[in-house]
């Protein structure tokens, strides 16, 4: 169970550092600013809050066991605050959220999404 933690960061951060090279590819296909939308802080932010929900997620997951779930939800809670925070206001500036824009947080909010999705599901079997 120890090796669960460093598993995460690794998975975690080599998907990243894909999904963000195919995004930049992608971008750059299409001629988009490749680094517009806030793309590295939305990258960085939800790099950051999906450890730090992991790491809160690990650390509890005996004595809460039975509310690992509901600590994930609130994890997911605590994104959107965050994403309202930081760029919701800058997205709607113009009144209208492109597709840059949308995808700039959408895409890591998703990756990050999946693999804690994926890390709570084996921390659960394991507590079996």
């Amino acid at each position: 169970m120890k090796r669960s933690p460093l598993n995460f960061i690794n998975t975690l951060t080599i998907s990243l550092i894909l999904i963000f090279g195919l995004h930049l590819l992608i971008l750059n296909y299409f001629k988009a600013p490749l680094f517009g939308a806030k793309i590295i802080l939305a990258y960085v932010v939800n790099y950051l809050l999906a450890l730090g929900i992991y790491f809160l997620l690990f650390t509890f997951r005996i004595k809460l066991k039975n509310q690992l779930g509901f600590l994930f939800m609130a994890g997911s809670f605590l994104k959107f605050i965050v994403f309202f925070i930081l760029f919701y206001h800058s997205y709607k500036a113009d009144d209208v959220i492109d597709k840059q824009e949308f995808s700039a947080f959408f895409i890591p909010y998703i990756t990050c999404l999946i693999i804690e999705t994926l890390a709570l599901v084996n921390l659960l079997k394991k507590l079996n």
